[in-house]
This record gives structure tokens, C-alpha cells and sequence, in this order.
């Protein structure tokens, strides 16, 4: 039995579960609303404040979507209730973020500021000069476009320079050595 798929999903306070036809789970919260079509094959059940996924055999396909749609209704009752959200930090030097409305302005050492307008349902706060958190209800959509924000200067390894997240840390290299 597929370990993450089996716990059930608890309903916290405030936050309900409509699970229509064809496994269209819609989640509403504190928050907003979120709502995903999730595999056909999968059996999901409300039962009393919880939801239980189940599978309808143990083929290699169904224990990989059992832990997988478990785990996209638990992202989504999280993200009702709390939110996500990443950090990145720009470093270099002359490389800054800031806001203007609702566009997103870098300078990353480019002969021209890179530009990028905020998606649907996601906060971008630029905190300082040099550090960005992108906030919103969709892990997904958080994380894509947390990485589309790091693609454009992603972190070099011998000086460091770029945007990366928080909490990565980057492997350092040894730079060029004179001849002898």
C-alpha cells in the first residue's frame, strides 16, 4: 500500500471539499478557491472531515497516481489556508528587482532591464534590492514562476552572481590560476 497515499487528508476548520464527477475536486478556503481535475482511476471519498484516497488495483501506474492524487488535495487544502511562497535573492554586483504595478523589473548585468508581468493569482513583493518572494495559493504556479524568475540569471558558480532561492546553496569553483 502506497504509504503516502493511504493517510487520510484532514479538513481544517473553514475549508471545504466538492468532489464532483470525474474526480473534479474543488477546494475552498480562507484563502480562495482552488480546483483540479485529478486522475479518473483514483476513488476519492469524503468522509466526515476527511478525505481518503483509495485505487482500484495494485498495478505500478495505480500506486504511483494513489500517492500523487493524495498529495495534490493536501497541496491545495494548504494552499487555501496558508499559502506557499519562495524567496529568491539577486546577487551581483549593479543586479536589483523592483515592482512597478503589477511588472517585475530586472536589472541582471543585460545590456536592457528584463521585464516580467506578474501571473494570475500570484503576488510578487520585492523586499530590499535584492530580495523577491512570490506568494500564492497554487504550489504549482508558485514554483514555475519562482524558476522562470531564476532562469533569467541563474546563479553562476565562481563568483555566485545571479538570482537564486534562499535556501539553495551554490557549488563554489576555483577560479583560473596564473602560469607557473
Amino acid at each position: 500500500m502506497s504509504r503516502i497515499g493511504k493517510m487520510p487528508i484532514a479538513i481544517p476548520a473553514g475549508v471545504t471539499v466538492d468532489i464532483a464527477e470525474n474526480n473534479k475536486v474543488t477546494v475552498k478556503g480562507p484563502k480562495g478557491t482552488l480546483e483540479r481535475v485529478l486522475p479518473a482511476e483514483m476513488t476519492i471519498k469524503k468522509e466526515g472531515e476527511e478525505v481518503v484516497v483509495t485505487r482500484p488495483n495494485d498495478l505500478k501506474k495505480m500506486k504511483s497516481l494513489h500517492g500523487l492524487t493524495r498529495t495534490l488535495i493536501y497541496n491545495m487544502v494548504i494552499g487555501v489556508t496558508e499559502g506557499y511562497q519562495k524567496e529568491l535573492e539577486v546577487n551581483g554586483v549593479g543586479y536589483r528587482a523592483q515592482k512597478q504595478g503589477k511588472k517585475l523589473i530586472l536589472s541582471l548585468g543585460y545590456s536592457h532591464p528584463v521585464e516580467m508581468e506578474d501571473p494570475e493569482g500570484l503576488e510578487v513583493v520585492v523586499d530590499g534590492q535584492n530580495k523577491i518572494i512570490v506568494k500564492g495559493i497554487d504550489k504549482e504556479k508558485v514554483g514555475q514562476y519562482a524558476a522562470e524568475i531564476r532562469e533569467k540569471r541563474a546563479p553562476e558558480p565562481y563568483k555566485g552572481k545571479g538570482i537564486k532561492y534562499a535556501d539553495e546553496v551554490i557549488r563554489r569553483k576555483v577560479g583560473k590560476t596564473g602560469k607557473k
